[in-house]
């Protein structure tokens, strides 16, 4: 059964973490601190994956379930969701060049 915002609402913060399930693989992970995040489980070339979508109120029922759909248009073109949504390599380490100072010191 799909979630409602007004369980989300009422999930309270227990002694675990717990999920709960709206289908597709989405899920909103409920940890003992009291922070709602949701995630996205799937399988990409037969390994299990986990894409972290974002925290619950930030990130809405409606988005979660948005960004949910995307991820598995992606799966469906053969590409990982997860390793679209970081930089790689040097992409990363790059940093913007800073001008020098005209200090004498």
């Amino acid at each position: 059964m799909p979630l409602t915002d007004t369980a989300i609402r009422a999930a309270k913060a227990g002694d675990k973490p717990y999920k709960l399930a709206d289908g597709g693989g989405l899920y909103l992970l409920v940890n003992p601190t009291g922070s709602r995040l949701w995630r996205l489980k799937y399988r990409i070339e037969g390994k299990e994956k986990l894409l972290a979508i974002g925290p619950y109120p930030d990130v809405t029922l409606a988005k979660a379930r948005a960004r949910r759909d995307d991820a598995k248009k992606a799966i469906i073109d053969g590409a990982d969701p997860s390793a679209r949504e970081r930089p790689s390599g040097e992409e990363a380490i790059v940093a913007p060049s800073l001008p020098l100072s005209s200090s004498p010191w």
